[in-house]
């Protein structure tokens, strides 16, 4: 599947670089920018829709899609959460709440994203072992490299199921 649009939330991240970089269509849609949530995911839409996206990959994105949005993108949007969900669900601070609340183990997920936050069906996970000494910035590294490992194959496998007509949610 070919990249054909990137929307970012933060124009400075590795995503808006890379479209600037291989001249990809590039939508940013800073939130201060709009007036309300809905406003934001309309404009993003429609930058959507106008590049023919097939499948929306929230990858750093750190935003609630509103109800609009993901009727539109239903079943075509993945989202990579870093904690093996259903643990650690919901926020920005999964990678230090495992670490404060003593587990031994994380990792990362990539779900398909619905109206319910971090609760769509489970595409891939990776476990990654919480090692005694780390701290949150050795143990945030760790479930980065295991989302880069898993999130590629979640995209083939949106795919395959696109193509044969399945979204998933």
């Amino acid at each position: 599947m070919d990249v054909v649009a990137v929307a970012t939330n933060r124009p400075s991240c590795g995503g808006a670089q890379l479209a600037r970089q291989r001249a990809i269509p590039l939508g940013e849609l800073s939130q201060k920018s709009f007036a309300s949530a809905e406003e934001r995911d309309a404009a993003m839409s429609d930058f959507f829709r106008r590049h023919r996206v097939e499948l929306v990959v929230d990858a750093g994105y750190d935003r609630v899609h509103t109800r609009p949005f993901l009727d539109a993108f239903a079943g075509r949007i993945i989202n990579v959460h870093p904690s093996l969900l259903p643990d650690f669900a919901g926020g920005m601070d999964a990678v230090e709440r495992a670490l404060a609340s003593g587990a031994r183990r994380t990792g990362a997920t990539v779900h398909v994203v619905t109206a319910d936050l971090d609760a769509g069906p489970v595409l891939l996970q990776e476990p990654v072992p919480i090692l005694e000494g780390d701290t949150v910035q050795t143990l945030r590294q760790r479930v980065h490299e295991a989302e880069y490992r898993i999130l590629p194959h979640a995209i083939r496998l949106m795919e395959a199921r696109l193509a044969n007509s399945s979204p998933v949610g």
